[in-house]
């Protein structure tokens, strides 16, 4: 298991940017956007695996995981 799939990744449309936006709350902050929902995704994965990797090189610990802590089920609330 890559050490990233424990972190929560969002991808979700904005209409204030009128694009798709990525980010990895409890990681990092940011993200990036763009206008393919799957390209977008493709893209925080590759900044999610580079922050795991910046994050060893600097000695950090990295932040608590965020997978695995129900949040995708408390999402599904607000649909």
């Amino acid at each position: 298991m890559r050490e990233s799939t424990r972190y929560v990744k969002l991808v979700e449309w904005s209409d204030e940017d009128s694009c798709y936006v990525g980010s990895c709350p409890g990681l990092l902050l940011g993200g990036c956007h763009g206008e393919s929902e799957v390209e977008v995704f493709k893209e925080l994965c590759q900044i999610v695996d580079e922050t795991i990797i910046l994050y060893k090189a600097d000695g950090k610990t990295l932040p608590e995981p965020t997978a695995g802590r129900g949040i995708a089920a408390r999402l599904q609330n607000f649909a």
